[in-house]
């Protein structure tokens, strides 16, 4: 089945993605480095102290360390796709990534400030109850859930990761996608672009 609501988000922000990370190539990281080495190699795209200014690449300020840890192997190993991200994690020792974890995930987590349709947010209140609050609680803002934050997340970037999963070059979790296969089910593209204004909302 074809998702295409996605496509063009995907192919402006990831154009976007590509220029604005490309100047983070593979940059050696020494041993011993503090925590503040390790997280200018992160400020070009993700911000200073994690927290992004630019729609493309996610806040990662106030993530679960063990989420962020996760994400870091998945990258360096292929499993989640990305344009340099790939490149960046394999540069990088188990404890370096264990510091950098432990560094974001003392960061205050500073939602997006973002355009949002306000009738689709509200219509999406039920479908988040419903469909992901399980796993992504408190409204997708829980720091203590093994996940990245979805509420005040940038909105393109939420769009790319579901065109991501949807077109099946991300693999969710078992429990995952059956539930976003039920939301497609009974609410079409729109319910899930309701769902990342829903986000995008929470400001």
């Amino acid at each position: 089945m074809a998702y295409n609501i996605f496509t063009k988000a995907v192919l402006a922000t990831g154009l976007t993605f590509a220029v604005s990370s490309a100047f983070a190539a593979d940059v050696p990281v020494q041993s011993g480095a503090s925590d503040g080495m390790l997280a200018n190699t992160c400020a070009g795209c993700h911000g200073t102290n994690g927290n992004s200014t630019g729609p493309s690449a996610p806040t990662i300020a106030g993530y679960n360390p063990e989420y962020f840890k996760f994400s870091m192997a998945a990258f360096a190993s292929g499993e989640f796709p990305s344009t340099i991200m790939g490149r960046i994690a394999k540069g990088y020792t188990e404890d370096e990534i264990a510091q950098m974890a432990d560094f974001y995930a003392k960061q205050k987590f500073i939602p997006a400030k973002q355009e949002f349709d306000a009738a689709q947010a509200k219509k999406a209140d039920k479908l988040h109850d419903k469909y992901c609050e399980k796993c992504h609680e408190d409204g997708g803002a829980s720091p203590e859930d093994e996940s990245g934050f979805l509420a005040g997340q940038w909105a393109p970037y939420l769009r790319m990761q579901l065109a991501d999963y949807y077109a099946g070059s991300r693999e969710p979790s078992k429990k995952m996608k059956k539930k976003m296969e039920e939301l497609h089910e009974k609410a079409g593209d729109a319910g899930v672009e309701a769902l990342v204004n829903y986000y995008a909302s929470k400001q």
